[in-house]
């Protein structure tokens, strides 16, 4: 079939063969000295994922940290005492010999500051003696961390060394909706820029709802693969915009849930640490729950947050807060739940009282009630 003829027949108005363009008269139109026609070609066969990873993968680094673990050895091997009690007294904890080891880890993190600023989690970089961070074009530059907050699991380190450095570009995770793209961006195993991607399955998921007391946040659920190494890398949306910094993942029963917290969340934590060092987490002292099943008339509203445990010498207990109370609402302001209460009082900040109000036996009541910081908390 000749090369006119397949023009002809195949319907399209323009055909691309090799450096030439031919229409599907009988004439060449003209040689393809002018290549943007080719290169848009090119371009449109690139996957958004590429175009979202050239957007924000150069501002993705390694974390690569080395602490000295030291363990304890017996002196002497077992069995090698007849009697026991000598086993026992030469093996014990105080008389066994400390031996030094150097521990290795690695993680994640992006670029989110001109000045070299990198965001990670708190567990990446925790109790290391010397951090390094490998940027994508393959230097290496030595680190120190800048402050990290156990609650949110984040931490800020800065680069030492001289720019320019590349910066993601950060998105609005309060803008997410669930079935989103997810691309999460990391270096699971040790293994560099590693690329996978999912959707966003879920929203403002509660740690606690995975077993997790210690920590106060609020994740994205994604099914895109995190692994370890991934902790501290970004999650992207599908114009290569940081949504949120990659944490958790699920193993053993329900393994392959991926969680990241929320790029807002982070960014605020890291403005804090940055300024000072250390992240403010104001807090009342109670543990709260979704209201508990109770006779239809004991019902003021069908929303709110109920206490079930005070902490012993906190604001709660020092204004008579009592476990059962039901928080309806917040400076005037009513509350969906438990994570509302708790987000409340986070924007409320320390200087400024709180004006709780409460259903107490079938009785509504109003709490003044002054917030401190949980770092400062100190049980009597």
């Amino acid at each position: 079939m000749s090369l006119k003829k397949l023009i002809a027949e195949s319907g399209f108005g323009v055909l691309l063969v090799g450096a030439y363009v031919f229409t599907n008269g009988t004439q060449q139109i003209s040689a393809a000295t002018n290549f943007k026609l080719a290169q848009l070609t090119v371009r449109s066969q690139n996957s958004f994922v590429t175009e979202a990873i050239n957007e924000s993968g150069p501002a993705v680094v390694t974390v690569e940290t080395q602490r000295q673990v030291v363990s304890r050895n017996n002196l002497f091997p077992p069995n090698f005492f007849i009697d026991p009690s000598l086993e026992r007294f030469f093996n014990q904890p105080k008389l066994k010999m400390p031996k030094s080891r150097l521990q290795l880890g690695h993680g994640s993190g992006v670029i989110f500051s001109s000045k070299g600023l990198v965001l990670t989690n708190a567990h990446v970089i925790e109790n290391t003696d010397k951090l390094v961070v490998g940027l994508s074009d393959g230097r290496r530059f030595p680190a120190r961390v800048i402050g990290q907050d156990a609650l949110t699991d984040l931490a800020v380190i800065g680069i030492e060394g001289k720019g320019p450095w590349p910066i993601a570009k950060l998105g609005d995770s309060d803008k997410l909706v669930v079935g989103e793209w997810a691309i999460a961006v990391g270096s699971p195993f040790g293994l560099e820029k590693t690329v996978t991607l999912g959707i966003i399955s879920n929203l403002n998921r509660n740690v606690s709802q995975l077993g997790i007391a210690d920590k106060r946040l609020k994740l994205i659920q994604t099914d895109a693969a995190i692994n370890p190494g991934n902790s501290g890398g970004p999650l992207l949306n599908s114009n290569g915009e940081v949504i949120g910094i990659n944490t958790l993942v699920r193993s053993g029963p329900g393994a392959g849930l991926g969680f990241a917290i929320p790029i807002n969340q982070a960014i605020q934590i890291a403005s804090q640490l940055v300024a000072r060092g250390k992240a403010i987490h104001p807090m009342i002292g109670v543990n709260l729950t979704y209201l508990i099943n109770q006779p239809e008339d004991n019902y003021i509203s069908t929303k709110g947050a109920q206490i079930i445990n005070i902490l012993p010498g906190s604001p709660a207990e020092k204004e008579g807060l009592k476990v059962n109370d039901i928080i309806l609402a917040i400076n005037g302001i009513k509350v969906d739940g438990p994570q509302d209460v708790v987000d409340k009082i986070n924007k409320n900040g320390l200087s400024k009282r709180l004006r709780l109000t409460l259903v107490r036996n079938k009785r509504r009541i109003t709490v003044s009630i002054l917030p401190v910081d949980i770092s400062n908390f100190k049980k009597d």
